[in-house]
């Protein structure tokens, strides 16, 4: 947990979900196929129970790409996702974080519609997959189905 900050748990683990949001994986399931070149939750592996690390592609070092379930970088750096006023202050790593959290039982009213509301924007992805990709061929679009595992679609099953 980031320094001074707390949060309540409202939730159950896994339930409460905002009808409108159908996340294909959990926190866990991403950290294991490998999602954010393993750099992501390096720092703040206490927040969250220990099973979502049991089987983590995490990086020792330095983000590496290679750790992706895709093995391409699919991601922008930070200072774009600050610059571009993505970034709530209560999650200063952004939508894996609010994710994580509220999958854990935290729930912000107002923020948590926000969060939704760009997850249900990654649509547009699928629908370019779908369109531009033969099916079964899941290399096909390699970055764009790895930034969908970023934002809990199942880029592998499209």
């Amino acid at each position: 947990m980031q320094q001074g900050y707390r949060y309540r748990l409202t939730a159950p683990v896994g339930g409460g979900l905002h009808p409108d949001f159908h996340p294909d994986l959990t926190p866990e399931t991403m950290l294991a196929l490998g999602v954010f070149g393993g750099k992501y939750m390096t720092d703040c592996r206490e927040e969250f129970p220990e099973s979502w690390f049991r089987h983590a592609r995490l990086a020792p070092g330095a983000r590496n790409p290679s750790l992706n379930y895709f093995g391409v970088d699919a991601s922008q750096p930070l200072s774009v996702w600050r610059a571009k006023g993505w970034i709530h202050p209560d999650d200063p790593r952004g939508w894996f974080q609010w994710y994580c959290r509220y999958f854990h039982g935290r729930r912000l009213p107002g923020e948590d519609e926000r969060q939704i509301g760009r997850w249900k924007a990654m649509r547009r992805h699928v629908a370019q997959v779908r369109r531009y990709c033969e099916p079964g061929d899941t290399w096909c679009r390699r970055r764009q189905r790895q930034a969908l595992l970023h934002w809990a679609y199942d880029g592998r099953k499209i």
